[in-house]
């Protein structure tokens, strides 16, 4: 989850280029709310997760908070919705 000062054009354009560049990021979302930004990212390790975060902090100005939260375990995942019969 990622907090920015920064709200332009050009600067969205950047960081939307930036993390399109980045194999690890799964997902993608402006927020409404208390963060601007939210990256799902899939990384094999901390160290790897560790190298992930350097890029992105050094890749874009203007970020003033980055929270990570790490999954222990998948317990469910689906892309199914359930249809009515």
């Amino acid at each position: 989850m990622l907090k920015t000062q920064q709200h332009s054009r050009e600067w969205y354009q950047q960081f939307v280029d930036l993390a399109a560049q980045m194999p690890e990021v799964l997902a993608f979302y402006r927020m409404a709310g208390e963060f601007d930004y939210l990256l799902q990212v899939q990384v094999a390790d901390m160290k790897s997760f560790d190298r992930f975060y350097k890029r992105l902090v050094n890749g874009i100005p203007g970020l003033i908070d980055v929270t990570s939260s790490f999954a222990m375990e998948k317990i469910k995942y689906t892309t199914a919705l359930p249809l009515p019969e």
